[in-house]
């Protein structure tokens, strides 16, 4: 059975492991261009597949009988092959759906906002209207009736929801953001259709502000299931979507570890990274791979200031990549832009060790006394504790600390 995704670039795509863990066929992925594109569903070389940018419409042409659901979206995502006729439907709709149904996001007799106005908008307008909002905005770059402008956005108060179906954010480019939602009173929810990063700028915000976050894996998981369905004439438990999600979180978070200076995060870090069959990343030994110097070596010849700039950019450097055990410098808590960025993909740990039993000097720079220690700890304990989701002790043996970890890790994930 030849089974796969039909795309423009699919280098990132998450499709064929999801698809792998629901049924028992290879999911290929099938980066086409425009040409090559038009060539293969002309031959008809493939059981069934799915189809997502840019030739979700281009591909409604090839399509011999379309369901009302792709219909009304003008957008097919999701094609079997019988006989030689090709069936399609559109199983963005049912997933975004799922997700936002699952995770308590109350639509009925809202005022809500759809960011963008490409063909995840016009899933995202049919979902809202079919589960009763009261208003649905949309919002672009280019002003067009009924569409209205970011720089218009602002005066739209009464927004409640908002559904980002755009692609800003996504990684490689995690810091952009397309609204502040300060700027807006009422609002209760964000649902981002992004799942890389696992949380985009806007979906951090949102938590800030403590209205409800949710992005897009589960959406992502949930049409895969429905796409499965499809292909194969059969019906998979819902439940299924809720243990793929977890293990694919469990896979792609990174396991970030805080604290001060000698307290055992880099011997932690190994020993966990290996056990739980992630990459293990010092950033300390990072920021001496880019400088091509020690970080005493930094502190002496450039100061700390120099090291910090070096240490901000490492780390956004690290914190875009998944399946990491990540162990950060102790001052790494000095820059919040550092640790929103650490959060995007991360589940923050903070190592925690008596002051007494901390190493004094070595390759250390701020680390000159117990003195210095102490005052150093009051200071950043308070960050420590802001920025972490689980605490670890580490003042028996380092043996107990991984266990802890690995622990924590998993209880996040098993929740």
């Amino acid at each position: 059975m030849r089974v796969g995704l039909v795309g423009g670039k699919l280098g990132h795509s998450f499709s064929k492991p999801i698809h792998e863990k629901l049924a028992d066929y290879t999911y290929d992925l099938i980066p086409l261009t425009e040409e090559e594109f038009h060539e293969f569903f002309k031959k008809k070389e493939f059981d069934a597949v799915n189809v997502t940018i840019p030739y979700k419409e281009t591909v409604m042409q090839y399509c011999d009988v379309i369901d009302e659901k792709a219909s009304a979206i003008h957008a097919v995502n999701t094609i079997v092959n019988r006989d030689g006729k090709l069936y399609a439907t559109n199983t963005d709709f049912a997933g975004l759906k799922q997700m936002i149904q699952h995770n308590g996001v109350e639509i009925c007799g809202k005022v809500c906002c759809i960011l963008g106005t490409g063909g995840t908008s016009k899933t995202a307008e049919a979902v809202l209207h079919d589960m009763g909002a009261e208003k649905v905005y949309i919002v672009g770059r280019n002003q067009t009736d009924p569409i209205i402008s970011y720089e218009d956005l602002e005066k739209y108060q009464e927004i409640q929801v908002f559904i980002n179906a755009t692609s800003v954010g996504m990684y490689p480019k995690n810091d952009e953001c397309l609204i502040n939602l300060k700027k807006f009173p009422n609002a209760e929810a964000v649902v981002d259709v992004i799942y890389n990063p696992m949380k985009t700028k806007l979906c951090q915000q949102a938590e800030e502000q403590g209205l409800r976050a949710v992005n897009g894996l589960e959406m992502l998981v949930a049409q895969a299931k429905y796409a499965v369905e499809f292909f194969l004439d059969t019906k998979i438990e819902d439940r299924e979507i809720d243990r793929i999600v977890a293990e694919m979180k469990k896979d792609m978070m990174n396991l970030v570890l805080i604290g001060m200076p000698g307290c055992g995060k880099s011997t932690i870090g190994k020993k966990t990274a290996k056990e739980i069959g992630k990459t293990f990343v010092d950033l300390d030994k990072e920021i001496e791979k880019e400088a091509k110097m020690t970080i005493p070596e930094i502190f002496e010849r450039y100061g700390e200031s120099r090291f910090r700039k070096i240490e901000q950019e490492v780390c956004a450097r690290i914190a875009k990549e998944h399946g990491q055990v990540i162990s950060c410098g102790g001052g790494i808590i000095k820059n919040a832009e550092n640790m929103e960025k650490l959060r995007q993909n991360g589940i923050v740990f903070h190592i925690r060790r008596n002051v007494n039993a901390l190493a004094v000097g070595g390759n250390r720079p701020l680390s000159t006394s117990r003195e210095k220690l102490r005052q150093m700890e009051q200071e950043r304990i308070p960050l420590y504790q802001k920025y972490s989701d689980i605490e670890i002790n580490n003042d028996t043996v380092f043996k107990l600390a991984v266990q802890k970890v690995k622990e924590g890790f998993d209880e996040v994930f098993d929740h």
